[in-house]
């Protein structure tokens, strides 16, 4: 993989006129903070800025600065650059990826998925970052942008949640030094914390009270299955699980979890989690996904009924391979 083209991208963004942001599909913490740290600080910079996601963000980060002028959609408009953030490929920029793709001179590529296709014109691709946001910060360093608490309080959303709170196997010392960077801006760890892993809406346990009489554990694979009747009956309408995957992966005895979720085109999202030593994203990227040693996932076509049949045997590769 190719070294970050730092100044190449720089470069690009001080020579446009109008640039777009835009991040993945059902967006995450670091897609969310990657895109509005960015955003924030492009506009702090004088820039003309767009934001963009599918869906447009989502409830639990409603509260971040500049959350208000994400676009859910685009149909209009031309750019001089677009950076993509926190997408492997380019399907999963979904719908504002092609618009903006089609309609932008230049693409910039930013992620840290390992699994990234390198797709677009100018590449900053960091597989050992621990998160998007990560890289973005350290961008803004290199641009010698300063970190303002607008800036900073999406960055460290990334970073707590893509960490699930510094939990994850490649955190480490400069990990928590980039953190107290943001810290030292304003930005509240405690709140921070509160308002995403520690927060959830009652019907996510309405859900949950309905799924987990669904969940088995057999020999260190815990899984559990949500289908369209389950969400209709909890009037759960998000995307994800609500982090039910995550609590499952607790478990004790268990070395790696999936979450099956039936979608209402027939598909089914499989989200995996994995203990240290257990690297989920091998199969993840078999099943046509991607993601993190311990934190990755799929869609894969239905019926939800045939998921688990096609999915386990490359979990039990994982546990069998894992120590």
């Amino acid at each position: 993989m190719k070294a970050p083209q730092w100044t190449d991208a720089t470069r690009a963004l001080d020579s446009a006129a109008c640039i777009l942001l835009v991040t993945h599909l059902q967006p995450d913490g670091d897609a969310i903070g990657s895109l509005l740290g960015f955003g924030n600080a492009l506009r702090a910079r004088g820039c003309t800025v767009d934001l963009a996601v599918d869906g447009g963000v989502p409830d639990f980060v409603e509260w971040l600065t500049g959350a208000d002028t994400v676009q859910s959609r685009l149909n209009a408009g031309s750019w001089d650059v677009m950076v993509s953030l926190d997408s492997s490929d380019e399907e999963r920029s979904g719908d504002c990826g092609i618009y903006g793709r089609a309609h932008s001179k230049t693409v910039i590529n930013v992620d840290h998925h390992p699994s990234n296709t390198m797709f677009g014109d100018i590449h900053i691709v960091v597989p050992d970052a621990v998160s998007t946001t990560e890289i973005v910060q350290d961008w803004l360093t290199h641009m010698g942008q300063p970190l303002t608490l607008a800036i900073a309080e999406p960055l460290l959303v990334g970073l707590v949640t893509d960490t699930l709170g510094f939990r994850t196997s490649n955190v480490n010392g400069r990990t928590l030094v980039l953190a107290q960077e943001l810290v030292a801006k304003g930005a509240s760890l405690p709140q921070i914390v509160a308002r995403t892993l520690n927060s959830k809406p009652y019907k996510s346990i309405a859900l949950w009270k309905r799924v987990l009489n669904s969940v088995e554990l057999d020999d260190g694979l815990i899984s559990g299955t949500i289908s369209r009747a389950d969400l209709e009956a909890a009037g759960f309408d998000e995307t994800g699980d609500s982090g039910l995957v995550g609590f499952l992966i607790a478990t004790d005895e268990a070395k790696v979890a999936v979450v099956y979720k039936e979608r209402d085109d027939g598909r089914v999202e499989v989200s995996l989690r994995s203990k240290p030593g257990y690297d989920v994203s091998v199969a993840a990227v078999s099943l046509g996904g991607g993601g993190h040693k311990q934190a990755s996932g799929a869609t894969i076509p239905g019926p939800l009924s045939t998921a688990r049949d096609r999915v386990e045997p490359d979990l039990r590769t994982v546990i069998q391979n894992g120590s």
